[in-house]
């Protein structure tokens, strides 16, 4: 397994991309929105991540589209766009938390798992609030990791991990993106392996 952990932070568009730039990503932005609209009620963890399996898997008209405007943005160049660990491993936020998204940050990483040792770790952190990944596969066998680690791997669709809730966030099966949301925007760079995850979720 491959891992990496560079400084902390967003080495592309850290406040965001420039949405009268890119209608691909303004038009991301707004479905965000408007999912999140549908979803508001809901808390981040393994009941949320087993709704949104069931209900805005592949064939929902979200999850068609996220993954049909993310791919875009790979290939325009808005997505992604922060090499962490040179281009297999890059990272881009596509939006600050605004009331439309109803305060949830938008953010892009992209992972080349191929000609490694299969699985690829990007950097270790801890979601204070909670995080939810649509994951979108470039490859078809692309997967992300959720949790617990080593047991939950997801190709397209969805994860979702409770707050407290930290990880190295691992990859296997060859390209694809994880297209995440964070409530308040709010991430750690400081947690530590090791630490106790929250017991709900």
């Amino acid at each position: 397994m491959t891992t990496t952990n560079p400084p902390g932070g967003y080495d592309g568009s850290p406040t965001g991309v420039d949405l009268n730039a890119y209608p691909a990503a303004a038009k991301l932005v707004q479905r965000v929105g408007e999912f999140m609209h549908e979803v508001k009620d809901l808390t981040p963890g393994k009941d949320l991540e087993s709704h949104l399996n069931a209900n805005y898997g592949p064939g929902n008209a979200f999850y068609e589209d996220f993954c049909t405007l993310v791919k875009k943005g790979i290939e325009e160049g808005w997505a992604a766009s922060g090499e962490l660990d040179g281009p297999k491993y890059r990272r881009g936020r596509i939006s600050l938390p605004t009331p439309e998204t109803l305060y949830m940050s938008i953010t892009t990483v992209y992972f080349d798992t191929t000609g490694g040792s299969g699985i690829y770790a990007g950097q270790y952190h801890k979601h204070p609030y909670g995080e939810i990944n649509c994951v979108v596969p470039i490859d078809p066998g692309f997967e992300l990791e959720g949790l617990p680690v080593g047991e939950r791997w997801q190709g397209a669709g969805w994860t979702s991990l409770p707050a407290g809730s930290h990880h190295y966030p691992r990859a296997r099966g060859g390209r694809g993106v994880a297209l995440f949301f964070l409530p308040g925007g709010r991430i750690s760079y400081g947690a530590r392996v090791g630490e106790p995850q929250p017991v709900a979720g």
